[in-house]
């Protein structure tokens, strides 16, 4: 039975609601469609999914996201240009704004899960201010059962007003903006901006704090699929290195698509209940799955109509090249329910080297799987409007820093932990980027071997192969993989110049180093081991 306004209201009186024009309570995807069209929140695309703006942001604002500062946090958080503290008092003076700034309007509160296993997940109270964000909450957090009672205490809540922006001189903010995390008060505050990606990303940032902590849980920014005897897969990679693509295997089933967490005893599990996927260029022949999980209940942000339809034109970046859709995990046709499964069996990191120096494939031990996590390396290629054409290295902690609450190494340590707990679990490292030389002389490595290389460390097809240790980064490269020239498997060979293969593999190994440096002094001296050797002949 529906619960009345009052009812409703009372749910929110812990974090100081009073009065509202009216509160809406956990309306169904239909509802809330019917609300965001009558509120002029969003259009109907003619596939039926919901088409709506986030406004002026159309990402995150990581200089905007702060998190409170007090007895609780100050020892624990990894303080920074990350995690930027924020005062106690002015989090209380800017709850209580957005509290009178929502009573007389209609709201719509949303309550439901973070983590598909319910040993480990959060319950979440999420308060909006726009109907299609908690059709947002609804796609993307888990939903509880049909008849389950959600008149619990919240283990964390979410106010999310974008109208509603701050005053930075007094409110202790950087800009109007802001997304601030208090783990004292369980409460996460979002003001400022319509970027539905702040509040999943504000509960991620929530888990990765919370299961290190308490449940000796590691929060992973990876990708999962299982296959038909239950062998578990992960894919860790920034942004362009293929995690979605290489995770999308019609072989496999799906856990997750970005958010997962891995138990001491009890395997791993999706911390969402569905997919926040980019779908810039999008095409049935690219991303069949993804292509057609956009229907009734699914939301486009920030794209735009081929003109004079309701047809979206995908390749449409006048917005941004940030567009996304966001829907239920159950959208995909071979998503597993509940998103859970054993713990993996391989783990893969996939780079995209424009620098052509890493190996396409390679195995790491635990010193190397460390120290490799912690580095999150990836290579963009720079933009060609000025002439620049030199890769640019991209590191990024975990491959997730502007997630982490805690210091790179504790997640790392808990890596190798779930290593020696899971001794059979083998790690590759996948390099999606250039072979035969740097961009502008080398090509990209095709999608079909780098499949082949996937598909064969999946099976166990390299469990008997013969390898080699790189004699710069120190990972295992294997001699020969089935349906892929074992002529490209050593890098160097690829290059036509050795000489400068070996100068650019001490270049990068250098890049390495640096990067580390900020981390050196907080490493043991195991994840230490995993550091490539710079100026040394190259040849595997």
């Amino acid at each position: 039975m529906m619960d009345t306004a009052t009812h409703a209201l009372n749910r929110l009186q812990p974090l100081g609601f009073t009065q509202a024009t009216k509160v809406h309570l956990n309306l169904t995807p239909a509802e809330l469609v019917e609300e965001a069209l009558r509120r002029s929140e969003g259009t109907l695309t003619d596939n039926g999914a919901l088409m709506a703006d986030t406004g002026k942001f159309t990402g995150r604002s990581p200089k905007d996201r702060f998190v409170v500062k007090d007895a609780n946090t100050q020892d624990s958080v990894w303080w920074g240009d990350i995690n930027i503290p924020f005062d106690a008092a002015k989090f209380d003076q800017l709850q209580e704004k957005m509290v009178d700034y929502l009573a007389d309007k209609e709201i719509y509160v949303r309550e439901a899960f973070a983590g598909a296993n319910p040993d480990y997940r959060l319950k979440l109270r999420v308060v909006n201010e726009l109907a299609w964000h908690n059709l947002f909450c609804y796609n993307m957090f888990l939903r509880p059962a049909d008849g389950e009672d959600t008149t619990w205490t919240p283990d964390f809540s979410i106010i999310c007003a974008p109208g509603f922006e701050a005053d930075p001189a007094v409110d202790g903010t950087r800009q109007p903006n802001f997304a601030i995390l208090n783990f004292t008060k369980k409460m996460i505050l979002i003001g400022g901006t319509g970027y539905a990606g702040e509040m999943k990303k504000g509960i991620f940032g929530v888990l990765n704090y919370l299961l290190p902590h308490e449940r000796n849980t590691l929060p992973m920014h990876c990708s999962a699929n299982v296959g038909e005897a239950g062998d578990a897969a992960i894919f860790f990679g920034l942004s362009g290195t293929g995690k979605t693509t290489l995770s999308a295997d019609p072989n496999r089933g799906l856990i997750g698509d970005d958010e997962h967490g891995w138990t001491s005893n009890a395997g791993i599990f999706n911390f969402e209940g569905g997919c926040y996927a980019k779908v810039i260029d999008l095409s049935r022949e690219k991303e069949p799955q993804i292509w057609d999980a956009i229907k009734f209940g699914s939301i486009v942000e920030n794209t735009r109509f081929v003109p004079g339809t309701h047809t979206v034109d995908y390749a449409n970046k006048s917005v941004t090249e940030n567009t996304r859709t966001a829907y239920p995990i159950n959208f995909i046709d071979n998503a597993i329910e509940p998103s859970v499964a054993d713990a993996p069996k391989n783990i893969f990191f996939l780079t995209a080297d424009a620098f052509g120096v890493l190996p396409p494939i390679s195995k790491l031990d635990k010193s190397h799987t460390m120290y490799h996590f912690m580095s999150g390396y990836t290579a963009k290629v720079a933009g060609t409007e000025m002439g620049i054409t030199e890769p640019q290295t991209t590191f990024s902690a975990c491959f997730g820093a502007v997630f982490l609450p805690l210091h790179p190494t504790k997640y790392a340590e808990m890596l190798g932990q779930k290593m020696d707990e899971n001794p059979d679990v083998n790690v590759w490292l996948i390099n999606t980027g250039w072979t035969g030389g740097s961009y502008g002389t080398g090509s990209r490595m095709k999608l079909s071997y780098t499949r082949a290389m996937i598909t064969a460390a999946l099976n166990g097809d390299l469990n008997d192969v013969e390898f080699t240790k790189h004699p710069v980064f120190g990972v295992e490269v294997p001699a020969t993989v089935p349906n892929v020239p074992a002529d490209i498997l050593d890098p160097r060979n690829t290059w036509a110049d050795k000489e400068a293969y070996d100068k650019t593999a001490a270049s990068l190994a250098e890049k390495f180093v640096s990067n580390f440096k900020k981390y050196a002094d907080f490493a043991n001296e195991e994840i230490l081991a995993g550091a490539p050797k710079a100026a040394v002949a190259a040849g595997v």
